[in-house]
C-alpha cells in the first residue's frame, strides 16, 4: 500500500513538472522569445572572420551610399537610378573623398586610444584625441570639438544644453568598435558607449549608439535578424522617441512585410520631425538619430540577410544614405563573417586592406588584429575562457540604459533666412521665445586659403554680456553655429553680437536663425 502511494504520488509530480513545462514553452513560442545561451563557442578562427566582416561590410557599404549621401531628402530613391561599384572603387574614394569616411576614422581613433592607454582608458583620452586629431568634422561631432578645445568636457561636451547637434547621428554611425569588440557582451558595450557616446550625444543620439552597438554584439551569437533588432532595442527606454521609432518600424514590417516603400513611407509620416539639428528643424533635411536608425533597420529586416539587397534599400531610404548602409552592412559582416560576403565586393576592398585608412596611421588589416585582441581581452575580463583555439564566450542578457531627453520644453517656432555677410556693424536680433540659434560661420572675404584667425564676438542678451564667443576661421576647428542659448524666460528678447577684433580680410556669415517658445505653434 505505501509503495503503490509513492509509486501514484512520483507520477503525478513527473506530470506536474512535465505540464509546466509545456505550459513555460508554449508561453515563450507565444511571445516569440528565444532564450538566450549561457555561452558561445567559437573557434578563433571564425571570431576572426567575423571582425574582419563587420570592418568590411561598414567600409563596402558607406563607399557605396557615399555618391548619394544627403542629396535625398524626404524622398527615396527611384529604382531607376543606378548605384555605381567596380573593383578599384574604395581606393579613388579614399583618395578623392577622404571624408566621406567619418563614420569610420572616429571608430578608428577609439580602436587606437583602447590600444594605445588600455581597455579602462579614462574618457579624456578619447576626448582630447578626437578634438586633437586633423580629420574633418561636422554637426555633434564638431560642436563636441570645440567644446572640449574650449574647456567643455565630457559629458557636458555631448549635452544639448551645449550642443545643437546632440540627437544628431553621430555616435550611432561610430559605435560599431563597441559592439564589434564585445561580442555576446551586450551590456559591456553599453558601458563604453556610456562614456565616449556622451563626448558628442545625448538622449535619443547616445541612443543611436547603444542600438547599433547592441546590435552588433548579438550578431555574433544570432543570425535571427529579428531576434537581434527586438533583443537590441530592449536596451533603450520605452520611453524615449527613439524606442517609439524602431518599434513602429518593427510593427510596420509585419503589416507590410513584403513593401519596404510602404513602411518608409509610415516613417516619413511619424517620424520625421526634427527639433534639434538646427538646419533640420525647418528643412527637409534630417540627420537625427532615430530616424536614420530607422532606415537602418529598414533594409536589414527587409533585406533578408541579403548582402547588396540590404545596402541598397539602406541606401535608397534617403538622407544619411552613407552611414545607414555601413551600419547595415557592418552587423550582416558580423552575423556571417567575410567570408560569407559575395565576391562581387571583395576586390574594392582587399585593394586597401594594407593602406592606411583616410587621416589615419592603421590599415584595416592593423584594425582587425586591434579587435580580435581587445575582444579576446574583453570575453576572459567578462566570465569567457580561452582555451587553444577554442573561445567560450558568457552571453549577457541586454539592460536598459538610462532614460535621457534632449531639447525639452522647446518647441520650434520660426526660421529666419537671412545670408547676411557683417563686416563693421553690429548684429542685432529681436525676437520672441525662450530659445535661439544662430547659424553662421567666419567667411574669408579675400578668399585666404588657410588662416589662424579666430574672431571674438561679445553675444549680450537684453542687454547682459553671456558669453565671449570664439569663431575661428580654420574649418578643422571652427565653431558649427555662431551662438545658442535654450531654456530663457518665454517673452521678448534683444539678442546684439559685437564683433570685438574686426579684421578686413574676413566677413560674419550670419545664414539663419532658429527660434523656439515654451509650447508647440500649432
Amino acid at each position: 500500500m505505501k509503495f503503490r502511494f509513492l509509486k501514484y504520488f512520483f507520477l503525478s509530480f513527473i506530470f506536474g513538472v512535465l505540464i509546466y513545462s509545456c505550459a513555460k514553452l508554449n508561453s515563450q513560442t507565444a511571445n516569440n522569445t528565444i532564450p538566450i545561451e549561457t555561452f558561445k563557442i567559437f573557434s578563433k578562427k571564425e571570431l576572426k572572420d567575423k571582425i574582419r566582416g563587420g570592418w568590411a561590410g561598414q567600409t563596402i557599404g558607406v563607399t557605396f551610399g557615399g555618391p548619394t549621401e544627403f542629396r535625398f531628402k524626404g524622398t527615396m530613391i527611384q529604382d531607376y537610378q543606378k548605384i555605381i561599384w567596380h573593383d578599384h572603387y574604395i581606393k579613388e574614394t579614399f583618395e578623392a573623398d577622404p571624408g566621406l569616411y567619418d563614420d569610420v576614422y572616429l571608430d578608428l581613433t577609439f580602436v587606437n586610444i583602447l590600444e594605445k592607454v588600455g581597455l579602462n582608458a579614462p574618457i579624456d583620452s578619447f576626448a582630447i584625441e578626437f578634438a586633437n586629431e586633423d580629420y574633418k568634422l561636422w554637426h555633434a561631432n564638431q560642436a563636441a570639438r570645440y567644446n572640449i578645445l574650449n574647456g567643455i568636457m565630457p559629458p557636458a561636451s555631448g549635452h544639448w544644453m551645449n550642443n545643437p547637434h546632440a540627437d544628431d547621428i553621430d555616435f550611432q554611425i561610430e559605435a560599431d568598435f563597441a559592439g564589434m569588440m564585445a561580442p555576446g557582451m551586450t551590456n559591456t558595450a553599453s558601458k563604453y558607449c556610456d562614456e565616449i557616446g556622451h563626448i558628442m550625444n545625448y538622449g535619443d543620439g547616445w541612443y543611436g549608439g547603444v542600438f547599433v552597438s547592441a546590435m552588433y554584439t548579438l550578431a555574433y551569437v544570432n543570425d535571427d535578424l529579428d531576434y537581434v533588432i527586438a533583443e537590441a532595442l530592449s536596451t533603450i527606454p520605452k520611453e524615449s522617441l527613439f524606442y517609439k521609432t524602431i518599434a513602429d518600424v518593427i510593427q510596420w514590417h509585419k503589416q507590410y512585410p513584403d513593401d519596404w516603400k510602404q513602411t518608409w513611407f509610415e516613417i516619413e509620416k511619424k517620424h520625421t520631425s526634427e527639433k534639434g539639428c538646427p538646419e533640420g528643424v525647418f528643412n527637409s533635411f534630417n540627420i537625427d538619430a532615430r530616424l536614420n536608425a530607422a532606415y537602418v533597420v529598414v533594409g536589414l529586416l527587409y533585406g533578408e540577410k541579403d548582402f547588396f539587397k540590404t545596402m541598397d534599400i539602406a541606401t535608397r531610404c534617403g538622407q544619411d544614405s552613407d552611414c545607414n548602409p555601413a551600419t547595415a552592412a557592418g552587423i550582416l559582416g558580423v552575423m556571417f563573417g567575410y567570408d560569407a560576403i559575395p565576391d562581387y565586393w571583395k576586390p574594392a576592398l582587399e585593394e586597401v586592406e594594407d593602406i592606411n585608412f583616410p587621416y589615419m596611421d592603421i590599415t584595416l588589416n592593423d584594425v582587425y588584429a586591434l579587435t580580435y585582441k581587445h575582444s579576446l581581452q574583453l570575453i576572459e575580463q567578462n566570465g569567457g575562457e580561452i582555451d587553444g583555439e577554442t573561445i567560450k564566450i558568457k552571453i549577457q542578457k541586454p539592460e536598459t540604459v538610462r532614460f535621457e531627453e534632449s531639447f525639452t520644453g522647446l518647441y520650434p517656432s520660426e526660421e529666419r533666412y537671412l545670408r547676411e555677410h557683417y563686416t563693421t556693424e553690429d548684429i542685432n536680433i529681436d525676437f520672441t521665445g525662450n530659445g535661439i540659434v544662430v547659424l553662421g560661420n567666419v567667411n574669408s572675404i579675400c578668399s585666404v586659403p588657410s588662416s589662424d584667425y579666430v574672431a571674438l564676438l561679445d553675444v549680450y542678451i537684453d542687454g547682459e554680456k553671456v558669453e565671449q564667443v570664439k569663431m575661428p576661421y580654420d574649418y578643422i576647428v571652427r565653431k558649427y553655429d555662431i551662438f545658442h542659448k535654450y531654456l530663457l524666460d518665454n517673452k521678448d528678447h534683444h539678442v546684439g553680437i559685437k564683433w570685438v577684433n574686426k579684421n578686413a580680410d574676413f566677413s560674419i556669415y550670419m545664414k539663419s536663425i532658429v527660434i523656439y517658445a515654451d509650447t508647440p505653434s500649432i
